[in-house]
């Protein structure tokens, strides 16, 4: 819970950018374009949410609508370039954050915890991905 206030407030920079925003850019940033649809299914949100987000955050300048580049029906969303400046400036500060906090640590351990934060990662996006799935096939029964 510490690490999760601390990044948080990290996020919550000087130039605007709160955690949704942040979480948004880099979802889009990672994987490319997304549709509402998608942003939605992903964040495990209403589309009322996702909608109300993509709005702040194309109101802010830090994403676009976009044809959707593999010629779908939905326009999606794409990062502008003030968006990937934002985005970038907010994972270097928490970069910088995380050296501080890390600095006693010992290289063994900093790539031991970087090894099980990245798997972890990986666990939870897999196991969201399978609840997805099953709740789809239940809906569909």
């Amino acid at each position: 819970m510490l690490h999760s206030r601390y990044t948080i407030a990290q996020h919550r920079s000087a130039d605007g950018l709160e955690r949704s925003a942040y979480l948004l850019l880099s979802r889009i940033h990672a994987e490319g374009p997304k549709s509402i649809g998608e942003l939605s299914e992903f964040f495990r949100l209403d589309t009322s949410t996702v909608q109300r987000q993509t709005s702040a955050a194309m109101r802010a300048g830090l994403i676009e609508r976009i044809p959707d580049p593999d010629g779908g029906i939905a326009r999606k969303f794409a990062l502008t370039g003030a968006g990937l400046t934002s985005l970038t400036e907010v994972r270097e500060r928490s970069v910088r954050a995380l050296d501080d906090i890390l600095s006693d640590w010992s290289d063994e351990d900093v790539a031991t915890f970087a090894d099980l934060l990245h798997r972890l990662n990986q666990d939870i996006e897999q196991y969201s991905a399978a609840t997805r799935e099953a709740r789809r096939r239940t809906a569909a029964s």
